[in-house]
């Protein structure tokens, strides 16, 4: 077939150039195209399984947490002990080795008069929460009416 210099708009449709006057195009080096896209879509890619990852550790944390409320919920309810506690109220937990139980009292290790028995151990520091699960307390709280106000 012979394109003819009196039809211009099949000369718009060629893929390569037909007049001496027509722009310049080199070939593309598919190879470094390739590249290129390639290390895009990794940098991409990282940056998202980076956000993932801290997505991850934020619900790993959350998990050991709820699963040591639910360890410390479990071993409040095996304890013994012989009141209701109140939600948001702080006990201790303590090992009574002449019966080998678990016993929840009121007072911490630091507020007998006469010393904790001993067959007892202080295993740790209990706060009920709202929904009847049971957080170990790191540190005790301040009563509020002991903290200086400025």
């Amino acid at each position: 077939m012979r394109i003819e210099d009196t039809d211009p708009a099949r000369h718009a449709g060629i893929e390569y150039p037909m007049e001496v006057g027509a722009p310049v195009f080199a070939p593309i080096k598919v190879l470094e195209e390739k590249d290129k896209a390639v290390n895009v879509a990794r940098q991409n890619a990282k940056l998202e399984y980076d956000r993932i990852m801290e997505q991850a550790e934020v619900l790993m944390k959350q998990a050991r947490a709820l699963q040591a409320r639910l360890d410390a919920t479990e071993m409040v309810h095996s304890a013994k002990f012989g009141f209701n506690p109140l939600h948001g109220k702080t006990y201790h937990l303590y090992f009574d080795s002449r019966i080998g139980t678990n016993v929840l009292i009121q007072n911490g290790p630091d507020q007998w008069s006469c010393g904790i028995p001993d067959s007892w151990t202080y295993v740790m520091a209990v706060k009920k929460l709202g929904d009847s699960t049971w957080a170990i307390v790191e540190d005790e709280e301040v009563p509020s009416s002991s903290v200086a106000v400025r």
